[in-house]
């Protein structure tokens, strides 16, 4: 069984014997299934009339526990966007009714993001398709093949994600 990166793998080794693109077998791979996967979330988020960028901030929102509050600077730490464009997401969002903002009862200067009773609901059903999706797309793998391939893709991860 083949894909397309065992094809260019191979067009790249006969193009260019004098490199080595091993690296290319993994990481390529990693980046066409992103790619899949992108795919697959937008479908299933577009049942729930949701964008990809909604759920993150939703998704972040909800898993803050009750009282389901972030401050923006959170929001952009957890969903790796600039200022401007989180000030952009949270006004969309609150137009929409999926969240409020409220004063930060710590900082009188700051601001709070609180998910709204229409935003939990719409994360909370966008969250269990996905995860009913997404266990369907790894009935290939067994629990121990999950279980080994979520750590060694951890390993790649952590060093992008660890403060200097």
């Amino acid at each position: 069984m083949q894909d397309e990166v065992d094809r260019l793998v191979a067009a790249w080794g006969r193009e260019r014997p004098d490199l080595d693109v091993r690296p290319l077998e993994v990481l390529s791979r990693v980046t066409r299934l992103a790619r899949h996967l992108d795919r697959a979330r937008r479908t299933a988020f577009a049942a729930h009339d949701l964008e990809v960028w909604e759920f993150d901030v939703l998704a972040a929102l909800r898993r803050a526990g009750k009282p389901y509050s972030l401050s923006p600077g959170a929001l952009i730490a957890q969903t790796m966007v600039t200022s401007g464009t989180m000030t952009n997401r949270i006004d969309r969002l609150e137009a929409r009714g999926f969240v409020t903002r409220q004063p930060d009862p710590n900082d009188r200067r700051g601001v709070r993001v609180r998910l709204a009773t229409r935003g939990k609901e719409r994360v909370d059903s966008a969250l269990a398709d996905l995860l009913e999706h997404e266990q369907e797309l790894l009935a290939t793998l067994s629990g121990r093949q999950q279980e080994a391939l979520s750590g060694l893709l951890r390993s790649l991860v952590v060093p992008f994600e660890t403060d200097p």
